[in-house]
């Protein structure tokens, strides 16, 4: 039988893809996920992200990278969501430290993280998260720039994908899922339906260290922050 007949084509594990599996299955099945989802109305923030790139910058933010900030300053007001859990203690961190869920040229996953993402501007954390995409598309990320992190980010919106479940990073609790920002029905102040673009956003939180309540606290605020975003230009450097 020819090597064409056969039905399917093997495909080797790679190193990588092996150690992904084990972690994702230990993370599905030692993990009381759950998930609290928010629609988000994005005019704003999609207003913002047009004003900065208006201003000519060869790095203009990105909607993920305004996300990243808006992260960050949610942590910061949420506190208890900023944490990882060892097993016998909750570490509550000082920084945002933001893992962004980066997709492999050579399949399977990364996550390289944003340190003290509260403390930067759009502008610099647009920048390094393009030199950190670069570096794990080129397979030279340090081990400096994976191991840790406080809380995930994962973005499929740029594929059209509206909303999202997202496995939590262990040792991390939370991560976000961000759906695509696209145009949706909202209802204004004076209860008249308008057009509007409308994300979605899901939190998948761990039970055993955030309490749903919590969970429920930091997604208001952040949509709060998404669709007020002008503290975002803190810090503002180009």
């Amino acid at each position: 039988m020819s090597v064409m007949s056969e039905p399917y084509t093997i495909v080797s594990l790679t190193a990588i893809r092996k150690a992904i599996a084990t972690r994702m299955i230990e993370a599905k099945q030692s993990i009381p996920h759950y998930r609290i989802i928010c629609e988000v109305n994005a005019d704003a923030l999609v207003n913002l992200r047009r004003e900065l790139q208006s201003l000519g910058s060869e790095v203009a933010p990105s909607i993920n990278d305004l996300m990243i900030k808006a992260v960050a300053q949610t942590l910061m007001e949420v506190p208890d969501v900023n944490i990882q859990w060892s097993g016998t203690e909750i570490h509550r961190y000082h920084h945002a430290d933001i893992s962004i869920v980066t997709a492999l040229p050579s399949g399977g996953l990364s996550t390289p993280i944003v340190r003290a993402a509260e403390s930067k501007s759009v502008w610099e954390i647009s920048r390094e998260i393009k030199a950190l995409i670069l570096r794990a598309e080129s397979n030279t990320l340090r081990m400096s720039d994976i191991v840790g992190g406080s809380f995930s980010i994962s973005n499929l919106g740029m594929y059209g994908i509206d909303q999202f479940d997202a496995i939590i990073n262990a040792p991390q609790c939370a991560i976000l899922a961000i759906g695509a920002a696209k145009p949706g029905l909202v209802v204004s102040p004076d209860n008249e339906p308008r057009v509007a673009t409308v994300m979605r956003i899901t939190l998948s939180a761990d039970h055993r260290a955030i309490d749903g309540v919590v969970g429920a606290a930091f997604m208001s605020a952040l949509r709060r922050r998404l669709e007020a975003p002008d503290a975002l230009r803190i810090g503002e450097v180009r």
